[in-house]
């Protein structure tokens, strides 16, 4: 019988049963671990037997299992991400840098939907666990500080992006959004103006008062009063960007700025200020955070912070893969954000104001 007729057997044949790697050494006259050498590009098979057992594989349509190669090596090549809301233009840019950076790893990334809601974050992160993935990312976290005790538990490392609790964790990368904030309501008040608004997240967490905090303090460097009323709170989407920024405009004296804790926020407020025929910038400014992709597209194009999502995404990747390796990595890693100048602020052309009444102290600022 020569080499040729086995491939012809039942077990080569597609369709016929899913090919193990008992059929393929029965098919090749081998033993198995000789398939399993061949198959891993061992240098311990010749080359003419290798690439035989190779072809045959391939014909029977041979598929390794995960299950059992976890078994031997002890990882499952697989990542576990938890989102807040897959549908998230800001989620969904950093699922794609840790996908990117996992798929060049030849990862593989599993995903589960939380909708910013603690109980749920919890139980995604110990299904995860239970499927033995060998890593866990977990994005605007609500519960944080709980997984330090977790962690002693759970063979998988956790790593969190834009955690949302106040307290630290063990490894986190996020955005710097006070310096982010702050830098983007000083451009503001150099475009002279003083009754600046801040749309905050109600459920924004960490994030949104690190962000509020970032305005208090621009306004107090140069020397503007923060009035309470212009600080009003939406829900990080754009219906509550309209609803806000509606209440915001009808004050007896309403601002002629507007700082959104997001984009999407800021996509509503500019629907809200439409619709009242207001003119951005002539009439008000408006300015967001994040730079999502559509921020370009506004009409007109908004003014932001750019976060580099992807590269967030990526950044917690390479984090978790070095606690994977056992080595040493940062606890809180901040990336800078950039301040991203469109046509949605301009000057402040509010008759009465001058523009001039505020300006910053390089002492004051050196000092911060």
């Amino acid at each position: 019988m020569t080499h040729a007729e086995p491939e012809k057997n039942d077990a080569a044949m597609p369709g016929t049963h899913r090919a193990s790697i008992k059929d393929i050494a029965r098919l090749a006259h081998v033993s198995h671990s000789t398939v399993s050498r061949a198959l891993a590009n061992s240098s311990l098979v010749n080359t003419e037997t290798a690439e035989r057992i190779r072809r045959l594989a391939e014909q029977a349509g041979y598929c390794p299992s995960a299950v059992a190669r976890s078994l031997v090596t002890r990882s499952t090549r697989t990542i576990g991400v938890v989102v807040t809301n897959i549908a998230d233009p800001f989620v969904a840019e950093v699922v794609e840098g840790i996908e990117s950076a996992a798929n060049d790893r030849d990862y593989s990334v599993f995903l589960a939907n939380s909708n910013a809601d603690p109980a749920r974050e919890v139980k995604a992160v110990r299904s995860f666990h239970e499927r033995r993935v060998d890593g866990i990312i977990v994005t605007a976290s609500r519960v944080g500080a709980v997984y330090l005790p977790m962690l002693s538990e759970m063979r998988a490392p956790i790593v969190l992006v834009n955690n949302q609790h106040p307290s630290e964790f063990v490894h986190s990368v996020t955005i710097a959004n006070f310096e982010a904030a702050r830098d983007i309501t000083r451009h503001l008040i150099e475009e002279g103006h003083s009754r600046i608004a801040y749309i905050g997240d109600q459920l924004g967490g960490q994030s949104d008062t690190e962000r509020f905090e970032g305005y208090r303090a621009a306004l107090d460097e140069a020397g503007v009063p923060f009035e309470a009323e212009l600080a009003v709170r939406g829900n990080g989407r754009a219906e509550g960007g309209v609803d806000a920024a509606c209440a915001l405009l009808e004050i007896a004296a309403p601002p002629t700025a507007i700082f959104c804790y997001n984009d999407m926020t800021a996509i509503g407020a500019l629907r809200a200020i439409h619709a009242r025929h207001w003119r951005v910038p002539r009439d008000i400014s408006l300015a967001g955070f994040d730079d999502l992709y559509l921020a370009q597209y506004t009409d007109p194009p908004l003014t932001t912070v750019r976060q580099p999502m992807r590269e967030m995404g990526r950044i917690a990747l390479d984090t978790l893969f070095a606690l994977m390796r056992g080595a040493t990595t940062p606890h809180s890693i901040k990336v800078p954000g950039q301040l991203v100048v469109r046509e949605s602020t301009g000057p402040n052309t509010k008759e009465g104001l001058e523009c001039s009444s505020y300006s910053f102290s390089p002492h004051r600022m050196a000092a911060k």
